[in-house]
């Protein structure tokens, strides 16, 4: 990273780091030991003469309970599937940066929330457990029974809500006859993500509701090839996460240096191996050999916040009946 990105500002006499502290409200899995959150911690703290704090669990809810008088300075894991809410809320301010030149398979315009990376839902399958694995989402429906899969609840995860908008793109009025097809192969649904691929990988379910990019975490850190995403022709789901600059902040300077941080080529660069996704403003080129291997769906599916947000609750009613 280049000083020259950061403001005169927080090159500030070391005396003054104890009160400069930067509130980052983040999904659990940001601050954990394999998430990206030590590394952006480490990145950032190298030059704002600050201190970054990472506040995990559900930011949205959390954050809408607080209101102006929250203690986030920045918000971190927001996805497009929530934003119509978030946004609604008035809590947030511009981020003031140049996105006219994203790695994204979509436009993007917002001046509010800011990609900082990307993938499409799919489902990740164990090569050792499966001789024949689904080709397509029909094929999935069309599975025997006994297959085992795990997803995320849509209520509490976003990747289980991308799920729900998935299967509502691929199949619009039909989603509750898909979702009844679906439903008897359904292991268990979690919370959230990390306890339903812990379960993928302790051997308990054939396939996981997961991402595209996920394969890259086994083979780049395990050595392991056996683990597939399923890529349909139908289409995958695109999922952007999202940083956001608190309005009410005190903390205004260190906020703004943070968003400007997040498209800069340093930041962009922790994201393919620390979060397991593809960067929001990152050349191909520079992209991970693991990364660039990996097969890319033909066709990206994709609602902005209005639509998601209008079809969120019927979908989530079809999703319920098709598993109470």
């Amino acid at each position: 990273m280049k000083i020259a990105l950061i403001p005169a500002l927080l090159l500030a006499t070391p005396v003054l780091a104890q009160d400069r502290v930067l509130t980052v409200y983040a999904e659990d899995y940001v601050a954990s030991e394999w998430g990206p959150g030590p590394k952006i911690k480490e990145g950032f703290e190298a030059f704002c003469n600050c201190e970054l704090r990472f506040v995990t669990g559900d930011i949205l809810p959390r954050l809408l309970m607080e209101g102006a008088g929250t203690q986030a300075d920045v918000v971190f894991g927001l996805n497009t599937d929530v934003t119509a809410r978030a946004r609604a809320s008035g809590l947030f301010a511009p981020h003031g940066q140049d996105t006219s030149d994203m790695s994204l398979p979509v436009e993007w315009t917002d001046d509010i929330f800011l990609p900082y990376n990307w993938g499409e839902t799919a489902f990740v399958y164990d090569e050792t457990r499966l001789d024949n694995p689904p080709a397509s989402f029909a094929e999935l429906l069309d599975a025997p029974d006994d297959l085992k899969i795990v997803i995320q609840d849509p209520r509490s995860s976003i990747s289980g809500l991308a799920l729900l908008l998935w299967v509502k793109q691929v199949y619009g009025d039909d989603a509750p006859d898909a979702w009844a097809k679906l439903a008897p192969k359904v292991l268990t649904v979690t919370r959230g993500w990390s306890e339903s691929y812990g379960m993928f990988t302790s051997g308990e379910a054939d396939m996981v509701l997961s991402y595209t990019t996920s394969p890259a975490y086994h083979i780049a850190a395990e050595d392991d090839r056996t683990k597939t995403a399923a890529i349909f022709p139908e289409g995958h789901y695109f999922m952007t996460e999202l940083a956001a600059q608190v309005a009410s902040t005190d903390q205004p300077e260190l906020a703004q240096a943070f968003m400007d941080w997040i498209l800069t080529p340093e930041f962009q660069a922790v994201i393919p191996l620390a979060n397991w996704s593809l960067p929001a403003k990152l050349p191909q080129e520079d992209w991970p050999q693991v990364m660039r291997d990996l097969p890319r769906p033909e066709t990206t599916l994709f609602y902005s916040e209005n639509e998601a947000e209008a079809l969120r609750q019927p979908a989530l009613d079809e999703w319920q009946r098709a598993f109470r």
